[in-house]
């Protein structure tokens, strides 16, 4: 027995030399996919001596950079270059090492200019600390460096002899030829570019030369060829510390109108950056009077103000007012013959789809303060961009042998399992196919349901969604997905013939359905949106398809916009398009903060609606357009139509996360009220959980669109219904707007980055942003001590009894406040840490710290708020003031400085008295629910 078992064990043991051999344990990586290199000890030194030699030159001048922005790796290896050449061309003339080093260095090179070159390098290397291409264009600069290197050094090889590089025969052996002749000259790129040139002669080839030098600093310094006599004039004015004399004829209004008419289609290049936007012109109005005449809630307060500002500033004779107040009458005439407002409301506009020259662009919002010119046009109209701008996607299939496969699968189950029922037809769409199936009589509708799994293993999906029934029709729709999915552009949508039905201006395009119809959507008439899908589903696909159809049918005068990008990626394609009111938003407290801008927004408008007796803003658009709106008798406010207001929110979890009860009053706020003053939201997240789309948040926001989530608990949570968790993302979606019973399932629509990229630089070449002021005020915010929490009235309450009192008890609190022993003592608590009364001594009352005259500042101490100050001490010698008469009538006061926020001018209560008086009464001013009634 125990021979058998030893044989079995050498049986067992491998042989030497197998293959079975235990392997050596490979080594744990040192470093992972994920993990960044560290970079070597000798390129950390590299970069910390450049960062540093960068600070040095950023510290002299305005110019601030983040630490991300900064690039100074290639400036300072300028910089040692510009120290090696300056030691070597400098300090070793003469010296025959120092003349071989150059001539197969920069002087062999470049010539002479290498005496030079170091002082041309640091000022490149300065330019380049300072301007970095993370955040400027450096193409330009070093286009115009090279050329202006180049053309001195042809100018030295033409001067220096035209050497040549290479010995041409045998007679010429004993002539000093070669690198050193050309670093004694122009070098070889000298020679490259002056040996062709002295062939037409020496004369035209420095006219060249000089025609190219001067090119090279027109490069440089931006410089278009037409105010070459204004930069030289300003460069003498500042050399020689003159004031800048500009020439006394100035551009009319109607000439301004034609050159930027002419120049629409194409701005000259000097004029545009790298990202397409046009550079400010400084002949003519500058962009303060433009903006003062065009909008004259930015501008200085009245038309006057503008046209002295737009008026180039020469020494005039002395003017009486009345000629004074001709000359600007016949101004004020020719801006209202160039200013033109259009014949038809701003509705009829819509509906009729109006052309790009109908109507044009109106700026700012609302209502305007005193003395301005009223409503005003850009110098050129803005015309929408062409369809041609986004691409055509492919054509629709009504049929393929797929769709066929699996109509023979289903049928089959039905076979397999005995149900009477089959498939009649399908709809296919572009990435869903819906397929009918009718039922036989006496057959029940829940037999099909129950096949949902059957027929997913069938057709090898699991992706099947099954209606029953089909909204508006007899019959069981079986939604499978495509194997041959189409893709869905939007180019195509806004083509559309149901796109151009709709021509309001917040149409937006939203996708195919399953039947392979285009389906589009009116973001007014939802008139709020929630848009939720996983990573990956197209949630970021729809938003930007969102953006790009207002901006390809909506102009900046009828659609505004106000973009929240908490993730700071999504929405950056759009900076800079005129249609913002802000730029866009990325921090979530100044989000938070925008979303109560909002609403106060919204407020204002409801004042105007109420005032003049409307009850939507499209009617009252119509009457400003119209001119039916009368002001009140003595107000100088301007009216001007309000356009729809969008408020898109890409995160919302990420706000939601910063200032959770901030943002969700905001916006039930804003989707409570916010419908009938033209401002719509637009709330999108990855996370639809509870915490984020609150209760509160989806019984105000009726419109849905879910795409593919990872649970039904979170379709229920966007849609009040599963289906969304059955999603095959890519854009598949659930649409469910206001109103509808079911949900659609559409497939997104899809546009890419260089479509965004064309749209954009179309809109933004005719106009720019005028952003609102009051939009990126910072709110001051009351800083409350976290531990505090909730409790912070009852607190006040307990400080505010216990001072005026002077009795510190617990009991004392319990009794008044109506609280427990547990929160009584923990208020106690609470005083006690902030140094209002004293600590316990057993069953005594606490000592009261604080006396009646210091409550005021312990209270906004607690509110998070700056103590008030201490108001002086009458002096001893001055009698008492004499006690009001019971009424005081208090004459109208003079209109004071309107402040930058208050847009309308005039207040809206005030303006109801129509400059009556107020007569205020000689109560003490305490009011309590009952004398707001008005009861005695």
């Amino acid at each position: 027995m125990a021979r058998t078992n030893s044989q079995a064990a050498k049986a067992e043991a491998p042989a030497k030399g197998s293959s079975s051999r235990a392997k050596k344990v490979e080594p744990a990586p040192k470093n992972y996919a994920d993990t960044p290199v560290k970079p070597g000890a000798a390129t950390r030194a590299y970069m910390a001596l450049a960062h540093g030699v960068g600070g040095l030159f950023r510290a002299f001048g305005p110019e601030s950079l983040e630490k991300e922005q900064r690039r100074d790796g290639l400036p300072f290896l300028l910089v040692l270059l510009a120290v090696a050449g300056a030691v070597n061309e400098w300090f070793f003339i003469g010296n025959d090492a120092a003349a071989t080093i150059s001539a197969y260095s920069f002087g062999g090179l470049i010539g002479r200019v290498a005496f030079v070159f170091p002082v041309m390098l640091i000022l490149l290397a300065g330019w380049l600390f300072r301007h970095p291409s993370s955040v400027h264009d450096n193409g330009r600069i070093g286009i115009g460096f090279g050329i202006f290197t180049i053309a001195l050094a042809a100018f030295c090889h033409i001067a220096g002899g035209k050497p040549q590089p290479t010995v041409a025969d045998s007679a010429a052996a004993d002539t000093i030829q070669g690198m050193p002749a050309l670093s004694a000259a122009g070098g070889l790129f000298g020679w490259m570019l002056g040996q062709p040139l002295s062939l037409l002669g020496d004369v035209v080839a420095y006219i060249l030369l000089s025609l190219l030098t001067v090119l090279s600093v027109l490069i440089l310094t931006k410089t278009p060829p037409n105010r070459i006599p204004q930069r030289l004039g300003d460069l003498y004015a500042w050399l020689f510390g003159e004031e800048r004399q500009t020439p006394s004829s100035s551009p009319t209004f109607r000439d301004t109108e034609d050159e930027a008419a002419a120049t629409n289609e194409s701005v000259p290049w000097w004029r545009r950056n790298k990202s397409g936007r046009e550079e400010a012109d400084d002949s003519g109005l500058d962009s303060d009077a433009l903006t003062a005449l065009l909008d004259p809630a930015k501008g200085d307060g009245s038309f006057e103000q503008a046209v002295t500002k737009a008026t180039p500033a020469v020494p005039a004779p002395t003017i009486s007012p009345d000629a004074a107040t001709q000359v600007l009458t016949e101004l004020r005439n020719a801006a209202d013959t160039a200013v033109k407002s259009p014949a038809t409301s701003i509705m009829d506009d819509f509906d009729q789809n109006e052309t790009a020259t109908d109507l044009p662009g109106l700026t700012g919002f609302g209502t305007e303060g005193p003395g301005e010119h009223g409503m005003g046009s850009p110098a050129a109209p803005y015309s929408l961009p062409s369809d041609g701008a986004l691409k055509q996607g492919t054509p629709g299939v009504a049929h393929s042998a797929a769709n066929d496969a699996v109509v023979a699968a289903v049928s089959g189950v039905f076979e397999q399992f005995g149900v009477d029922a089959k498939v009649t037809g399908f709809s296919r769409g572009p990435t869903v196919t819906q397929y009918e199936v009718e039922v036989g009589p006496g057959v029940k509708v829940e037999r099909i349901t129950a096949l949902t799994n059957n027929i997913a293993y069938a057709v090898a999906s699991n992706e099947v969604r099954i209606l029953a029934p089909i909204p508006g029709k007899s019959a069981i729709g079986i939604e499978i997905p495509n194997a041959d999915r189409e893709i869905v552009t939007l180019g195509d949508i806004l083509r559309s013939d149901a796109a151009k039905k709709s021509t309001h201006p917040m149409t937006i395009g939203v996708g195919k359905d399953v039947g392979g119809g285009y389906v589009v959507a009116n973001l007014a008439k939802m008139p709020h949106l929630l848009v939720a899908g996983s990573t990956g589903s197209g949630k970021s696909s729809f938003v930007n398809s969102m953006i790009t159809s207002l901006l390809m049918r909506a102009k900046p005068s009828e659609v505004r916009m106000v973009l929240i990008d908490p993730k700071r990626v999504e929405l950056t394609s759009y900076t800079g398009v005129p249609h913002l009111i802000t730029p866009i938003i990325t921090n979530p407290k100044k989000a938070a903060e925008a979303l109560q801008w909002v609403v106060k927004e919204m407020d204002m408008r409801y004042d105007d609606l109420a005032s003049f007796g409307f009850r939507h803003i499209d009617d009252f658009n119509k009457a400003v357009v119209a001119g039916e709106i009368e002001v009140p008798a003595g107000s100088e406010r301007v009216l001007k139509p309000y356009p729809y207001l969008l408020v898109v929110v890409d995160e919302l979890a990420d706000l939601m996360m910063v200032a959770p009860r901030d943002v969700e009053d905001s916006i039930v706020r804003i989707t409570q009220l916010a419908r009938a003053s033209g401002i719509h939201l637009v709330l999108a997240t990855q996370r639809p959980s509870v915490d984020v789309v609150t209760g509160l948040i989806k019984a105000n926001v009726p419109s849905r669109l879910a795409f593919a989530v990872t649970s039904v608990t979170d379709s229920r949570v966007i849609l009040d219904q599963p289906g969304a968790d059955r999603l095959i993302g890519q854009g598949d979606g659930l649409f469910l707007p206001m109103g509808a019973s079911k949900a659609l399932r559409v497939q997104g629509a899809w546009v890419s980055e260089s479509e965004i990229e064309k749209v954009v630089k179309h809109v933004t070449g005719q106009a720019r942003p005028e952003y609102r002021a009051d939009v990126e005020q910072v709110a001051e915010k009351k800083e409350v001590d976290a531990d505090i929490g909730d409790d912070l009235e009852l607190l006040l309450a307990a400080a505010e009894l216990i001072v005026s009192s002077q009795f510190g008890s617990t009991s004392m609190l319990q009794r008044k406040l109506r609280v427990g022993f547990a929160k009584a003592g923990r208020l106690m608590d609470l005083l006690e840490s902030r140094e209002i009364v004293g600590p316990s001594e057993g069953s005594k009352a606490r000592d009261v710290l604080v006396t009646t005259e210091q409550l005021p500042a312990v209270l906004a101490r607690l509110r998070g708020e700056e103590p008030p100050a201490p108001a002086p001490a009458a002096p001893a010698n001055v009698p008492p003031a004499p006690p009001l008469p019971t009424a005081a009538v208090v004459p109208p006061a003079q209109p004071a400085q309107l402040d930058e926020t208050d847009r309308y001018g005039q207040d809206a209560i005030a303006a109801q008295h129509d400059g009556l008086p107020v007569v205020e009464s000689d109560d003490d001013g305490d009011e309590d629910a009952w004398n707001l009634t008005g009861r005695d």
